[in-house]
């Protein structure tokens, strides 16, 4: 049991955001097949069953685009810090370390210690791609979303579209689409505001323990430095 509990608390916040995101994806999956029932039975048709419409492309979009949106406030913001920097906020790198930096800061090849990752010492490709793993990694999540938001948003695009008696379009004619980009910006939007607020915001407000908070008695000024 000391195992588990030394476990549960070394991993208490992947696994609190986890455990949320579950809870949160099953109201929302109860309360969009509320919405999309009531928008067929208006129509004159049959409502969907619970299993029916968590395997709809319907519920596929919603949840995919989000996704997507996310993952993209990820990779802009994780690129974007390397060159951009924000006086006074903990979300910055300090002014003076605008760029990819030193092999040495950053404990590449010769400078890697023996607690450094194995692939971090490797001056071949697999340095080139860890030391840009994580941007890259979600970047590759980004994009296969917006694919896969793409794919079930046609489908559920066309299922609206033959039930008003139209004829379904083209995934190429879909993505060229007012509803495809309509989707994808009002999620865009949202996300850089907040990423824009939380930079901005943390310049002259504090969280007292909170690392993406600077120490309460931090002056505005202090960049880079976390609580």
């Amino acid at each position: 049991m000391p195992a588990v509990r030394r476990f549960l608390r070394d991993n208490s916040l992947t696994l609190a955001f986890l455990v949320g995101f579950l809870v949160v994806l099953v109201a929302q999956a109860f309360a969009g097949q509320a919405e999309f029932n009531s928008q067929l039975v208006s129509e004159g048709l049959e409502p969907m069953g619970f299993r029916s419409y968590v395997t709809s492309s319907d519920f596929a979009v919603d949840v995919t685009e989000n996704w997507q949106s996310e993952y993209l406030q990820f990779f802009l913001y994780i690129f974007g810090t390397v060159w951009l920097v924000q006086r006074g906020s903990p979300e910055s790198k300090e002014l003076h370390r605008i760029g990819v930096e030193s092999d040495e800061e950053q404990r590449i090849g010769e400078h890697a210690r023996e607690d450094s990752p194995r692939w971090a010492a490797d001056r071949g490709w697999r340095g080139l791609v860890y030391s840009r793993s994580l941007g890259l990694t979600m970047g590759g999540i980004f994009l296969l979303t917006w694919l896969a938001q793409s794919v079930t948003g046609v489908a559920a695009y066309n299922e609206q579209r033959l039930r008003g008696l139209q004829d379904p379009v083209g995934w190429g004619r879909y993505l060229a689409s007012a509803d495809f980009w309509a989707r994808t910006l009002q999620n865009w939007q949202s996300e850089l505001l907040a990423v824009a607020s939380m930079v901005i915001f943390s310049v002259y407000l504090r969280q007292r323990g909170s690392p993406e908070s600077k120490p309460v008695g931090s002056p505005h000024h202090a960049t880079g430095v976390e609580g």
